[in-house]
């Protein structure tokens, strides 16, 4: 594939404009409409000083001496079929587009989270774990066959890139079967893991995270299984929340200690109408002494539930792993629905980061497992000849990323009418807030912090990003 960048307006990537010396502004204001008039833009007309005059605005008020969790980071996951299109571009473009992706500078988004597939997901080009058996074999007990060498091609030298531009980038590495010699029914979809095989499956995971890092990869945290509830993806495997408890407690966790290996697991992976996946097994001291915390996605459930997980286990840390958007969708009610519901509402909820489902796919959506999501859209759109197009949970994951980077922490602020938010201190001491406008009037309000107010607008449906010292 060839490659140069898109010159579509409505999929320009962040664009370095500055204030003029003329407006005068405490507060940095990036926003994106749902019309695509405007794609997180930074605002430069518009001065928003403090004051201390009033008015008759509804008042969003941001008090940094509420504090609640640590941020981890915003992302997608970096599927195979990511990987291969990326790989596939120029170099020139390949690291262009790169630093554009994972670096934080004027032109930058800065993702920090990345979701892998342990062995293929449904947006690999095919099913295929690390272990699979010679012809004659029947079992591999030793994992004697274990490589990933399929993952040099295109995932670990994509990796190695992000990572020499950003050496503390987060990733979560999920399964989405086991080796299907070790199956109830020996296929890449459905079945369930052999009890009596527990014990190697547990070594399996612990020779993938030693093969990662012997590339320079180190694995931040794992879950056990890619949607335990789900049978019917390719690949797909089932694991019951009583099978999940005693695999962690019985095999990995004391594998991960006896091979010294500080990788965080994670339990569940899947949707939030099944909360009591996560907290039986939390209720399980022997287990929950080895699992970090539980992760999530919305395909089903409702957001507020993470909350009613972190009142029953606070000491647990909660994820956001998963959410698609999708070729059929659109681009107004995408960014709504996913600003409500995960940048504002999953962080509302105690939700540590936020994952987007699909960093790349080609334009029709093609690479896939058979079976697999025909429809997913990535952020990115690569097609031939080196073109790029920036799609909508490019800007969902970037009103975040680029600025609430890890180790902020999630500050106090109210919601008001139809204007959803939520706020941030950052490291170095900047407050971040997030506005969405859901209601269907342009919108002008108060943002207060320390007494004192600036009052920006937002048009129906648009999405601010604000930022100050």
């Amino acid at each position: 594939m060839g490659c140069k960048k898109n010159n579509n307006p409505n999929e320009a990537p962040v664009t370095n404009d500055s204030i003029p010396a003329a407006v005068k502004t405490d507060v940095v204001f990036w926003m994106t409409k749902p019309d695509k008039s405007v794609l997180f833009k930074k605002q430069t007309n518009t001065s928003l000083v403090f004051s201390s005059e009033p008015n008759g605005y509804s008042t969003i008020t941001v008090d940094t001496t509420q504090t609640y969790q640590s941020i981890d980071g915003f992302g997608f996951a970096l599927t195979g079929a990511s990987a291969e299109l990326i790989n596939y571009l120029s170099e020139s473009t390949k690291e262009t587009l790169l630093k554009e992706l994972f670096l934080t500078d004027s032109t930058d988004i800065g993702i920090s989270y990345l979701r892998i597939s342990l062995g293929a997901s449904d947006l690999s080009s095919e099913p295929f774990t690390y272990d699979e058996l010679k012809p004659g074999q029947t079992s591999d007990t030793t994992l004697q066959n274990f490589t990933i060498e399929k993952e040099k091609k295109d995932l670990i030298p994509v990796l190695l890139k992000i990572i020499a531009l950003n050496p503390h980038i987060k990733i979560l590495a999920c399964p989405w079967t086991a080796p299907i010699w070790m199956k109830t029914n020996n296929s890449y979809v459905g079945g369930s893991l052999k009890t009596q095989y527990y014990g190697v499956y547990a070594k399996y995971f612990v020779k993938y995270i030693q093969a990662m890092e012997s590339q320079g990869i180190h694995i931040t945290a794992i879950t056990p299984q890619n949607e335990p509830l789900n049978a019917y993806n390719n690949p797909a495997m089932l694991l019951s929340a009583s099978e999940e408890d005693n695999f962690i407690k019985n095999y990995l966790g004391p594998a991960f200690k006896d091979n010294n290996i500080n990788t965080k697991i994670i339990i569940y992976d899947h949707n939030l109408d099944h909360p009591e996946y996560a907290t039986s097994i939390l209720s399980d001291t022997a287990a929950a002494k080895y699992i970090d915390g539980s992760a999530f996605h919305l395909y089903a459930g409702n957001i507020n539930t993470m909350s009613s997980v972190h009142n029953s286990f606070p000491n647990k840390n909660l994820y956001f792993t998963e959410q698609a958007t999708f070729s059929s969708g659109n681009f107004g009610g995408d960014l709504d629905w996913h600003i409500r519901n995960l940048i504002i509402g999953a962080i509302r909820n105690w939700s540590k980061n936020v994952i987007e489902w699909n960093l790349a796919s080609d334009p029709t959506q093609s690479l896939h497992t058979n079976g697999g999501c025909s429809s997913c859209l990535g952020g990115l759109t690569i097609g031939t000849n080196n073109t790029i197009g920036r799609n909508v949970s490019y800007y969902i994951i970037a009103h975040a990323a680029k600025f609430v980077r890890p180790g902020s922490v999630r500050i106090g602020s109210n919601n008001v009418g139809d204007l959803l938010d939520v706020a941030f201190k950052t490291p170095n001491g900047e407050k971040v807030l997030i506005v969405l406008n859901s209601g269907s009037y342009s919108t002008t309000f108060n943002i207060r912090f320390q007494g004192k107010t600036v009052s920006p607008t937002l048009t129906a449906g648009a999405v601010g990003t604000f930022i100050w010292k």
